[in-house]
């Protein structure tokens, strides 16, 4: 099989996984609110939960989705950061070959965050009355992070300021100018 290269040795692949409430979409907000244009969020949450209305099961349309959309975007010149739980079991080899397929630098992270503090921070989100702690027990899994070393984990005492300044400087992104996009 051919494999299709994407993105150029400029862009910036940034995959950051986590269980719920594990501060993935505060951290890739943040990264991306300091950039500045030119940074795509390809949110595991948003393709699945809102686009596709889709429950994450093995081999789920999301998948391939999440794929297509952060090609496209690296492809149009953008950095890109993919952002869910993505667990490792149902994701893993699509981020492979994702990772195996960009030109450029490729960073994953995988926040690393207690059962009890997911609890804690999952009670002051909004969905906190749909989705209750049986949910959260069942998707929750002890450092499900990639093999291959090839996510840098970060811990659940790296503060949200923290966690963005290391992945600005690791990606080398708080060198680079934004897009004009």
């Amino acid at each position: 099989m051919r494999r299709m290269r994407v993105g150029t040795e400029h862009t910036r692949l940034i995959v950051l996984r986590g269980n719920s409430a594990s501060g993935k979409s505060s951290v890739a907000e943040g990264v991306r609110d300091r950039f500045g244009r030119g940074l795509a969020l390809v949110g595991q949450d948003n393709l699945r939960r809102i686009v596709l209305r889709e429950r994450d099961r093995p081999d789920a349309a999301n998948i391939g989705l999440i794929d297509t959309v952060a090609r496209y975007a690296l492809d149009a010149g953008y950095h890109v950061i993919v952002e869910g739980i993505l667990s490792a079991d149902r994701y893993g080899a699509m981020l492979a070959r994702l990772r195996a397929d960009h030109r450029g630098p490729t960073h994953g992270y995988y926040l690393d965050v207690p059962f009890q503090d997911t609890l804690a921070r999952h009670a002051t989100k909004p969905i906190a009355g749909q989705v209750g702690e049986a949910d959260l027990r069942n998707w929750y899994r002890a450092c499900d992070v990639l093999p291959g070393r090839v996510e840098t984990v970060i811990g659940a005492g790296s503060s949200l300021a923290e966690t963005i300044d290391h992945i600005m400087c690791d990606t080398g992104l708080s060198s680079l100018p934004p897009l004009d996009i």
